[in-house]
């Protein structure tokens, strides 16, 4: 079963700066965009790519996104000679095992799942990000530069550089030197956390690294670091389209309402679908006196009241009287009767009770926050959470 390439997709991350939204559920499998899960994203970007063996590296909370995931039907993964694979840490007979320690580690506990396939090249993903990629291009450029390591990278502003890995470029633009959120940045080209490996190199960078007492087992702090001390080729591939990390709740609800926008990224392409396990549900009803405008409402919705610039997902129910204003309710959300959620993210199954007030419209300054309602909290009638409050779970109000 030799492939040429296979991708292996980092799914296990705790998504904790998710707070609420994160509690019950890893951050891949997070709804977004009103249709979809964070993980639609990459898992469509391998089918659409041609790459149809995906291995999907879980451990925090997988419940959810295991079952979700399921054999990879709805992305066209569900092949004889591939697939979808959920791969979790795991303790073998004798041996010592641990939950992922790292990026790189996570990887090397899975080399038997690799040569499985005998690949001759690795695709590494988050499963945490936003974006339509062709992930062949990609490989055509890595074998063209005959890179040991080619890595996805967008040209930032030099003050959000400080925030990325950045990559420097010697004169012959391969990359010299990586630098992790640097304070004072020598080039624009911020990593993706997109990678593409000969595997045969990085079987033996990942096999030394697993040896180093010291390491964080990271590809970031550690494995390209040592290739490009190793004096292995290491060539940038230059991505020009959308693409945001949905790590923290403020940048979970600026991709949200980026979905609004079509010229930010298209959903209506037919030659790159993003497809997703949808809810089998009714269509979405709107009441005599309801108002919905520049908004994405999916099925089972029932909206009884004013929407605007807003993501509503599936089984959504909206009150009479009830506003809706640039906020995003996920899968189950009820508001009820007379309510106002501004500017804010309603996890699934939450109740915004009768008369509540959930979040502020931003005051004008920079650090102003999205207000968040986690899953199964009821908000009492008449309660006001102030602008930029976080409420979770384990909290009623």
């Amino acid at each position: 079963m030799k492939k040429s390439c296979i991708a292996m997709l980092l799914a296990g991350g705790q998504g904790s700066r998710l707070y609420a939204l994160t509690q019950k559920a890893a951050k891949p499998s997070v709804p977004f965009g009103g249709k979809y899960r964070i993980i639609d994203f990459p898992l469509s970007n391998c089918a659409n790519s041609g790459i149809d063996t995906v291995g999907v590296l879980t451990q925090y909370r997988p419940l959810q996104l295991n079952s979700y995931i399921g054999n990879g039907q709805p992305w066209d993964l569900d092949v004889a000679d591939g697939g979808v694979y959920i791969l979790p840490p795991y303790l073998g007979a004798n041996e010592k095992g641990s939950w992922f320690s790292g990026t790189a580690n996570a990887i090397y506990q899975n080399l038997s799942f690799i040569e499985t396939y005998d690949p001759d090249n690795v695709l590494i993903l988050s499963g945490d990000h936003i974006y339509k990629m062709d992930y062949a291009k990609m490989l055509r450029e890595h074998l063209e530069k005959d890179a040991a390591c080619t890595i996805a990278v967008l040209q930032v502003s030099l003050q959000e550089a400080t925030r990325f890995g950045i990559m420097n470029l010697g004169e012959d633009g391969y990359v010299c030197e990586f630098e992790e959120k640097p304070k004072q940045p020598k080039s624009d080209l911020a990593s993706m956390g997109i990678y593409i490996f000969n595997w045969k190199k990085l079987r033996e960078y990942l096999i030394a690294d697993e040896a180093d007492p010291l390491s964080s087992k990271d590809f970031g702090k550690n494995i390209i670091p040592k290739m490009l001390a190793g004096g292995e080729k290491l060539w940038p591939y230059r991505f020009q389209g959308y693409w945001r990390d949905v790590g923290t709740i403020g940048s979970l609800w600026d991709a949200n309402m980026d979905m609004l926008s079509s010229t930010k990224i298209n959903l209506f392409d037919p030659s790159w679908p993003i497809n997703s396990r949808s809810s089998v549900c009714p269509p979405h009803f709107t009441g005599e006196q309801a108002v919905i405008r520049h908004s994405i409402v999916t099925e089972g919705c029932e909206v009884e009241g004013h929407i605007e610039n807003s993501v509503l997902s599936s089984n959504v129910r909206v009150g009479a009287g009830a506003q809706i204003l640039y906020s995003v309710l996920m899968p189950g959300a009820v508001v009820e009767n007379g309510a106002t959620v501004e500017y804010a993210i309603v996890g699934e199954n939450t109740v915004v009770g009768a008369g509540a007030h959930v979040g502020a419209a931003p005051d004008g300054s920079e650090s102003w926050s999205v207000a968040t309602c986690g899953p199964d909290i009821r908000i009492g009638a008449g309660v006001t959470i102030p602008a930029g409050a976080m409420v979770y779970e384990s909290k009623e109000v």
